[in-house]
């Protein structure tokens, strides 16, 4: 288990992260979710030990991150949102350049180099300069490095930015399948990826984690966070006096004109008002062409509780880069060294 505890990090007088505590189990696929600005970033990057915090700690399985850093990262696999990647080397230079950095013995590197060439689809780009892929083969390229050596935990941010959709199923697949076995924690701002991934959501807002549950347990932290789809047909179409005998009832209209009318209403999940609603527009005599109910969107949810707040500047998701660290993995030559098998 990798562990998040009262984890602050401070830019000047700007709070970026504020005493956040989760963590992620065994086999569990968790969603990082916040507004830019939120201090997602920063958060990701104080996994890796690409910052310090200013306080709190990290720990896998008990053990603090930051008291050996080399083991850690032995440990972590990373895909920042913009890819480390040098544009004149050739995909297997660079997959070789990391399998160094890493220590790779050269026998493992071959085994782990089939693995995420193939998972990745990487077979057809191997040998060509990176400088020359399109976005999607890039983030490919990316996301092999983060699983070259087989870590046990996984930080992805924005995984399958840039694929075409037949892409994105692949490695939504390949990440749902690591899932099975490692702790990944998924940063994304696609919605529908989290909901098709994740098992729990971590949602943070000004620095702080003001959620942390189950995806589906997410509706319950709205007080509407039911909807009803009604689509009527008829003339003088008005729901004055139906709102009027419930107040708490939200409507919004979609579309309308002299005949019809899109509407969406938002209800409490205890509150089923379907039939009497049909029976308000009977006794009115309008035509039901719609109705139908379902829970809140996940991008609505999240847009309720963070209220799309980016009250921060970029300076907290942009950390100065003298305030990184990063671990020293190394000896560049035995990049070359590797690179002669080829």
């Amino acid at each position: 288990m990798i562990k998040i505890d009262k984890l602050s990090r401070n830019f000047g007088s700007l709070k970026a992260v504020d005493e956040i505590s989760f963590c992620i189990r065994d086999q569990e696929i968790v969603g990082f979710l916040g507004p830019n600005g939120a201090g997602k970033t920063t958060t990701l990057r104080m996994m890796v030990g690409y910052l310090q915090p200013n306080s709190g700690n990290i720990e896998i399985d008990g053990e603090s991150i930051f008291a050996d850093p080399l083991k850690a990262s032995r440990q972590i696999g990373y895909l920042p949102e913009q890819n480390p990647l040098y544009d004149d080397m050739t995909v297997f230079e660079a997959l070789a350049y990391f399998a160094s950095l890493r220590r790779l013995k050269r026998d493992y590197f071959q085994e782990r180099k089939k693995f995420v060439v193939k998972n990745c689809g990487l077979k057809e780009v191997l040998f060509q300069r990176i400088g020359t892929l399109s976005k999607g083969y890039r983030q490919r390229t990316g996301l092999a490095q983060a699983i070259l050596h087989d870590p046990r935990i996984l930080i992805l941010d924005e995984p399958t930015s840039g694929l075409d959709p037949n892409q994105i199923i692949e490695i939504r697949e390949l990440i749902r399948n690591l899932g099975k076995e490692k702790m990944v924690l998924l940063s994304s701002h696609i919605m529908q990826e989290v909901q098709a991934l994740c098992d729990r959501v971590v949602i943070i807002s000004k620095g702080k984690i003001i959620v942390d549950d189950a995806i589906e347990k997410l509706p319950g932290y709205l007080k509407r966070s039911k909807i009803l789809n009604l689509e009527v047909q008829g003339e003088n179409i008005d729901f004055s006096a139906f709102l009027a005998l419930h107040p708490s009832l939200e409507l919004e209209i979609l579309s309308r004109d002299e005949t019809s009318c899109k509407i969406v209403f938002y209800e409490t999940p205890e509150i089923d008002l379907r039939q009497e609603l049909s029976r308000f527009i009977s006794d009115k005599g309008w035509l039901i062409l719609e109705l139908s109910s379902g829970n809140i969107s996940l991008e609505s949810i999240f847009y309720e509780l963070t209220g799309a707040d980016s009250n921060e500047s970029e300076l907290s998701e942009n950390a100065n880069q003298e305030e990184i660290s990063p671990v020293e993995l190394n000896e560049p030559d035995a990049a070359e060294e590797i690179k002669e098998q080829k």
